[in-house]
Parts: C-alpha cells; structure tokens; sequence
C-alpha cells in the first residue's frame, strides 16, 4: 500500500526567523490524519535566520535528529555538549529522562536549513545521550548509506528505536531496491529534487508512506537526496 503526502499538503509555520514545514502534527498545526507513522513522530523542515534560533528548552524520552542541508547549526545542552554542525554532519541525541538543549544558526550572515526528526524510543526514562557524525557526499552517493540504526552498525549514529534512517545522493540512472522484512514498513522523504518511488513520481517535500510493500524501489532520479526510514509496523 503506498500513500503520497505532497510537500505543499504539510504544516506551515513562519515567525520571520523561522520557517517550517512539518510532515506530522506539531506545534499550532494538528491533523489527526498525520500524528506520525510507526515510531517516527516528527519530520520538521527548518530554515532560520541569520544570528538567530530556538532558546533553551526542554525534552523527555525522545529520539531527535539532526540533519542539516545548508549552513550551520550550533547545539548546546545541558550534558555539556557543543558543536557546529553542517552538510553531512548527522546529530543524535536522545532526551530520555530529560535533557535542555538549544539551537541557534552559526552565522550572522547565512540562513540555516535543516531537517529535525522525533523518534519515539522502545524505552523510557533512561539517562540522556548525545552522538554525532559525519557522512560525506561519496559515502551516499548511488547507494542507500545507513546513517542511523539501533545498534550503530556501519558507522551510523545509535537511537533507542528498531528503526533504521537511509540517505542517499541519487541521479540520472541509479537505481537503488531495499527490501522491507516481515513486519516493517517505510517511509521516503525526499529531500531535494526528484525520484520514482515505487512507481510514484516524488519531488523535494513529497513523502511516500509504504505498508504490505516487499521493497523500496528508488529510481530514475534528478539531482535528488533522499531519506528512507525503515520502520517497525
């Protein structure tokens, strides 16, 4: 079963340093027809402004990561961690039994464009957590690299969820097929560009929901950089 969920359909919220676009319900925007799917709670298109960003404030026994597109991200929180994130950099932390954190874009001079995920963790109340890495351009290109799993394996970040995040860099004939186990289901965001998933035709913001699938097929695409959640049903 595939079901589309165009780019223009999502959320929108604009407070002039900020814009984004939600994929479920968050914040001032509710539907109950998108509260999530599986595990996967929240994917927030971001763009901030020059100098500015979100204070300091709190989470509980979430998953949240960070994926940035273009600029610069710094993070802070309250386990002591601090950094300036980018293209390719990918953040994990996860809030747990509670964690205070902020961030605000690195430049005074250059927006800040960045993708922010919630996962629901399969355990509650454990002691926070932080991980970041890198994932250069090469490492996705033509090929679905795992960027964050249960168990950190292939390098990816480590998350509290039976779930696994694929990125990839696609264009002109790649083609790329992930097969979806007994019990799983995905999800395909697609960053930027364009692709056929699974025969439907996606471009930058579009998503594709797929139940009763035995694969993911990831093809004739344009320019595109594309996530693929893989997700317990």
């Amino acid at each position: 079963m595939l079901d589309v969920r165009k780019s223009n359909e999502r959320g929108a919220a604009s407070f002039g340093w900020l814009k984004s676009q939600h994929s479920f319900s968050f914040g001032h925007y509710y539907d109950l027809k998108h509260m999530g799917f599986g595990p996967l709670r929240v994917i927030n298109e971001d763009r901030v402004a020059p100098g500015r960003g979100f204070d300091s404030h709190g989470h509980r026994n979430m998953e949240i990561i960070s994926y940035v597109l273009e600029g610069a991200l710094e993070h802070k929180d309250s386990m002591g961690n601090g950094s300036v994130l980018r293209y390719g950099d990918v953040q994990r932390m996860s809030a747990g039994s509670g964690v205070v954190h902020s961030e605000y874009n690195h430049s005074k001079e250059e927006g800040v464009h960045f993708l922010q995920i919630w996962i629901e963790p399969y355990t509650t109340n454990e002691p926070p957590g932080y991980e970041e890495k890198h994932f250069d351009t090469a490492s996705k290109q033509g090929r679905l690299r795992l960027i964050a799993s249960n168990d950190g394996r292939e390098g990816s970040v480590s998350m509290r969820q039976d779930a696994s995040i694929y990125a990839t860099i696609m264009n002109g004939d790649d083609a790329l097929t992930h097969p979806l186990a007994t019990g799983r289901q995905a999800y395909v965001h697609v960053v930027r560009g364009g692709a056929t998933v699974n025969g439907v035709d996606l471009r930058g913001g579009d998503a594709l929901k797929i139940t009763e699938e035995e694969a993911v097929r990831l093809e004739r695409a344009d320019a595109a950089e594309i996530l693929l959640f893989d997700l317990p049903q």
